[in-house]
């Protein structure tokens, strides 16, 4: 139990890290801006367009009495936006980080370097196209396994009492495992660890990662606190990755009375 708390505090200090940090985390909210304008820009397409769509896919219904048309066609079309929301949820964090990727990127090494006693950061050597594709594989990978949880869970909503009380918490649960394992990603794909290794080290830390997933999960349930979260969320992601490899972090680093680190941000592109 006590890992739930220390995955809750890192959270909290990768907020405090960007906070004196200003120009990276100015830096780190284009992604989230950016990808809040798509994601919306379909759900509204999806509200608009959705009722128009159910009707083209079931005309086996066409000649249905009334009311059993309009119950039937109203019930697919709050499935499908419902479907539509939750996929947005799942897919947020893995296409905001795809869209940062050299955002976050140079934000996780520079939360390294902060915290690193010998004030040094693991590189992957990896050219950014590589990166890129390799960060785009992985999150397939993930959402697909997210899918089939948010499909069970769904169908186990029906049944009485159980959907309606146990089965919502497993869901934060399970939404917050996979948004960690998304955000560790960043840090831990620069030491060359690879999608297995990073779900094998998620696995044998349950509760850390609860700790802090679970609680930016239903964080960002609320509209728009994902855009202001993320890149204190990728900073704590990066000292839960040191943690997860048994790696030192300097507490003067995620102090919060440490001095302000930031030269490094003013003189270095961000997106290198």
């Amino acid at each position: 139990m006590r890992d739930l708390g220390v995955g809750f505090r890192y959270l909290l200090k990768g907020q405090r890290w960007v906070a004196r940090h200003g120009r990276q985390y100015g830096f780190g909210l284009v992604p989230g801006l950016l990808t809040l304008v798509l994601y919306a820009a379909a759900l509204v397409a999806l509200a608009v367009w959705g009722e128009d769509f159910v009707g083209w896919s079931t005309p086996f219904a066409d000649h249905w009495p009334n009311p059993w048309l309009g119950l039937f066609r109203g019930f697919l079309t709050a499935v499908l936006f419902a479907l539509g929301l939750l996929l947005a949820v799942l897919t947020f964090t893995a296409v905001t980080l795809l869209i940062g990727q050299p955002f976050y990127e140079n934000l996780s090494e520079k939360v390294d370097r902060d915290v690193s006693p010998d004030g040094t950061a693991p590189e992957s050597g990896l050219p950014l196209w590589r990166e890129l594709w390799v960060s785009a594989r992985d999150s397939l990978r993930i959402l697909l396994r997210a899918l089939v949880w948010a499909v069970l869970l769904f169908a186990l909503g029906f049944v009485p009492v159980l959907g309606q009380t146990v089965v919502p918490v497993i869901g934060f649960f399970v939404t917050g495992f996979f948004l960690t394992e998304e955000l560790v990603a960043v840090a831990l794909q620069r030491r060359d660890v690879d999608l297995r290794a990073r779900l094998a080290l998620l696995r044998g830390r349950r509760m850390l990662v609860w700790g802090f997933g679970t609680p930016l999960g239903l964080a960002f349930l609320v509209p728009f606190v994902a855009v202001f979260l993320m890149p204190g969320a990728v900073a704590g992601a990066t000292l839960l990755a040191r943690e997860l490899l048994g790696e030192e972090i300097s507490e003067a680093g995620t102090a919060d009375d440490a001095p302000d680190t930031g030269r490094a941000a003013g003189e270095e592109n961000p997106a290198r």
